[in-house]
């Protein structure tokens, strides 16, 4: 199958039971939202939902090239969702974020016996306000949401691009001296982090067999040899050795692990399989102590609010209520709940962007069925953003958000 069948076929399987789907480095700047751990979701008390949808109106550019400012610009409307859009067709955002992309991971079988999970991307086109399938193996957009860092072919990548959001052309492409399989702009957009991998990360190997339910299927190979960072002004860049996490069993853990920024964007940081789950970094390649603010669980991708007060928590419903919880990144120490099921993303101080189920079927494989919903602290606001999932966490079209600043 080629990559254009495989992004078609991918993007029909998502759709199916919704509306059609219409030295490393870069610039800029783009936050990457990776693992997922399975939740504990009960059933749900009934909230109050507003639904909303705001209809992105097709702007009027004047020009071209550097001249035309992005949709997410001309579009800056508080609220633009699309309850009646899974996948999203056209661009959704609240506040000061936006979905930028998106992607859904689906394994293809290699004639060796191996298989590559591989990503398909929905990517915001800033020209017409609408997601368009791309090619890429991986990327990242930065903050504005104007320029993509894009890996391409098969991972780990030999050069970095960087792609226009309007035209949707790479505009230069950065040679790299190690194979990288991921990367993640600082917050400030002025530096970014690569991942290296000596192996494809997501690929499994027929000849590293791993037992799944008594049947042997290709397993995972340890390769990550490292981070780099580079200085986008200047183009210097430093790597770093940073291999697996190892015990007297050896490495265990899962083959894609990249690194990431810490809050204030002063540290590096990736997640690991044991306590306290999370090894921080000097950019200069030492190890570094947990950051006083940032005490917030690791697996919950929406992290610190921006202005630092305040911290995504994880699942915290009880009985029939389903909640997420707000807490002290001080202390760790929660301070509210909001009525979904997970935070994906700040809107602004005081709102998030999250994962949230039908209230009539959010209990068993029904706590897959979720949309995004865009909810406010100390209130039971609730609007709906996009339309839901399919119910099934291992349906092979299940679309993942990425978000940007806009």
């Amino acid at each position: 199958m080629n990559v254009d069948e495989l992004v078609s076929d991918a993007f029909r399987e998502q759709a199916a039971d919704s509306m059609p789907a219409p030295p490393y480095f870069a610039e800029r700047v783009l936050a990457v939202r990776r693992r997922r751990r399975s939740r504990r979701i009960a059933s749900v008390a009934v909230a109050t939902v507003a639904a909303i949808a705001v209809a992105v109106g097709v702007p009027h550019f004047v020009g071209g090239g550097d001249d035309v400012r992005p949709a997410s610009e001309m579009n800056r409307s508080d609220i633009i969702g699309h309850p009646d859009q899974s996948p999203p067709r056209t661009m959704i955002a609240a506040g000061d974020t936006v979905l930028s992309a998106f992607y859904v991971n689906k394994p293809v079988k290699q004639a060796n016996g191996d298989s590559v999970l591989t990503r398909v991307y929905g990517l915001l086109d800033q020209k017409s306000g609408t997601y368009k399938k791309v090619k890429w193996a991986f990327l990242d957009v930065a903050p504005g949401s104007r320029t993509a860092a894009v890996l391409e072919g098969e991972l780990p990548a030999r050069r970095i691009g960087l792609l226009d959001l309007i035209s949707g052309k790479v505009d230069r492409w950065i040679p790299v001296d190690r194979g990288v399989g991921a990367v993640a702009f600082s917050p400030d957009g002025k530096k970014l982090v690569a991942t290296t991998y000596a192996k494809d990360p997501d690929r499994t190997f027929a000849d590293h067999p791993q037992n799944m339910n008594g049947k042997e299927i290709p397993g995972p190979v340890p390769s990550r040899t490292g981070f780099g960072v580079v200085d986008v002004a200047s183009g210097r860049a430093d790597w770093h050795e940073a291999p697996y996490a190892t015990d007297e069993m050896g490495w265990f853990g899962n083959s894609r692990e990249d690194f990431d920024w810490s809050h204030d964007g002063t540290l590096v940081h990736v997640n690991t399989m044991e306590k306290p789950f999370r090894q921080y970094y000097r950019p200069d390649g030492d190890k570094a102590e947990w950051p006083v603010g940032e005490k917030v669980p690791v697996y919950v991708e929406a992290g610190v609010s921006p202005d630092g007060k305040l911290g995504a928590g994880d699942f915290a419903g009880r009985g029939n209520v389903i909640a997420a919880a707000v807490v002290d990144p001080r202390t760790g120490e929660q301070v509210d709940t909001v009525p979904v099921q997970q935070l994906l993303a700040w809107a602004d101080n005081k709102r998030l962007i999250a994962w949230g189920c039908d209230p009539k079927r959010c209990s068993g494989k029904g706590e897959f069925h979720n949309q995004l919903l865009l909810v406010t602290i100390g209130t039971d606001k609730v609007v709906p953003l996009s339309d839901f999932r399919k119910a099934s966490d291992t349906y092979p079209g299940r679309w993942t958000p990425v978000f940007s600043t806009r």
